[in-house]
């Protein structure tokens, strides 16, 4: 579940971060505490101005006193907590991540329009992704062209879900949506129709410019063409933070 919305006047709390003591409210989540602070922490699903999702679990931290990691992007901040983001540990971990997302369906890079734009891409390269020590799934997904404007290839898809997530809370159109579990699950729109025939998406694109992947383009781009523009995002967080 998505954490509360700030409320004024809120106790600051002192905490310590890879060495570094900090201050931060205590209605911040560590990753927003470590964005503040140009501390890095890798991401898919986590998106500044959407709710919380928790999915992709890269930005997963360890926490002194703690047996198990934790989710930078659910965990609040409180008083004392020493946090490490970047240990051996995290970083076999996520290493492992990107794997799997690599070997569930069909990434490969160098004939994806998203080439050179993609954030699983960028991803792999900071985690030393060379390659996939895992068997691929070699499954086939199907690729929607209907619409006249976007398409979306299942074998590009992380289900993020941010494109459910902008859909539904800043666009209001709640035109995507997550069915299926498993192997099975993916992003759908209007209850599993094609998107060129859906009767509540508006076309605005955001959908589009959020996806971290080649999942979701532009129709008519090719290889490395696919640039994101994700302008509007900022001013989403700071009405978000606003409310």
């Amino acid at each position: 579940m998505p954490p509360p919305a700030k409320q004024p006047n809120v106790r600051v709390v002192t905490l310590n971060i890879d060495g570094r003591d900090l201050s931060a409210r205590e209605d911040e989540t560590i990753i927003e505490v470590c964005r503040e602070n140009q501390i890095p922490i890798p991401s898919l699903c986590y998106l500044e101005g959407l709710s919380v999702w928790g999915a992709c679990r890269l930005c997963l931290v360890e926490l002194a006193g703690q047996g198990r990691l934790l989710a930078a992007c659910s965990t609040r901040v409180t008083e004392g907590m020493r946090i490490q983001t970047n240990t051996e540990k995290l970083q076999r971990y996520r290493r492992t991540i990107v794997e799997l997302l690599f070997a569930e369906r069909n990434h490969v890079c160098s004939v994806c329009v998203s080439n050179g734009h993609c954030e699983l891409q960028y991803l792999a390269q900071k985690c030393g992704v060379d390659h996939v020590r895992v068997p691929y799934r070699q499954a086939s997904y199907p690729v929607d062209s209907s619409h006249e404007m976007f398409r979306l290839d299942h074998d590009r898809c992380i289900l993020c879900t941010r494109c459910v997530r902008v859909c539904d809370e800043i666009e209001g159109a709640h035109t995507w949506d997550v069915m299926g579990r498993g192997t099975e699950c993916r992003v759908i729109t209007d209850m599993a129709q094609p998107w060129g025939e859906s009767d509540t998406c508006t076309s605005c694109g955001k959908c589009v410019q959020v996806c971290p992947t080649g999942a979701l383009v532009k129709q008519g781009t090719s290889v490395g063409e696919m640039v994101k523009d994700q302008h509007f995002l900022p001013i989403l967080a700071r009405r978000r933070h606003a409310q």
